[in-house]
C-alpha cells in the first residue's frame, strides 16, 4: 500500500481564497481563525498536486508588515507541522492572523489549530 500523501500545497489566486471563505466553515480561536472547503469537482487540485492545500492572510488590523510578517511564518510553521500529519485530505485551509497571533505562545498557537481541527472534525490520528 503506497505511503499517504503528506505534500501541503499553496492556494494563491483571490477566488480560492473566497471559495474557501464562501463555505463559511470556521473555527474562530485567540491566536488565529480556521477556514476550511471541502474539494468539490469545480476547484479541486490538478492530478499530481498536493491533497491538501494552504493559504495564509493577515491583514492590517494585526499590526505593521514586520508584526504581519511574523504572523504569517507562525502560521506556515504551526500548519507545516500539524497539517501534514493530522488534517484530513481533500480540504482547503485558510489561516487568518488575529491581533494576538504574533505575541502568542508557541504551544498555544498550535492548540488553537488542533481544537479547530478538532472542533471541525477533520483531526486524522498520525499512523504509525
Amino acid at each position: 500500500m503506497a505511503a499517504p500523501d503528506r505534500r501541503v500545497g499553496r492556494l494563491m489566486r483571490r477566488p480560492e481564497f473566497l471559495a474557501v471563505a464562501g463555505t463559511r466553515r470556521k473555527h474562530v480561536a485567540p491566536g488565529l481563525i480556521l477556514q476550511v472547503r471541502r474539494h468539490d469537482d469545480k476547484q479541486r487540485p490538478a492530478e499530481g498536486e498536493p491533497p491538501i492545500r494552504l493559504g495564509l492572510t493577515a491583514s492590517r488590523k494585526v499590526g505593521n508588515a514586520v508584526v504581519r510578517n511574523r504572523a504569517r511564518r507562525r502560521l506556515r510553521e504551526a500548519a507545516r507541522q500539524i497539517l501534514p500529519i493530522h488534517a484530513a485530505p481533500g480540504h482547503d485551509f485558510v489561516l487568518v492572523a488575529r491581533g494576538d497571533t504574533a505575541e502568542r505562545p508557541w504551544t498555544d498557537l498550535l492548540g488553537d489549530l488542533k481544537a479547530g481541527l478538532k472542533r471541525l472534525g477533520l483531526w486524522c490520528e498520525a499512523e504509525g
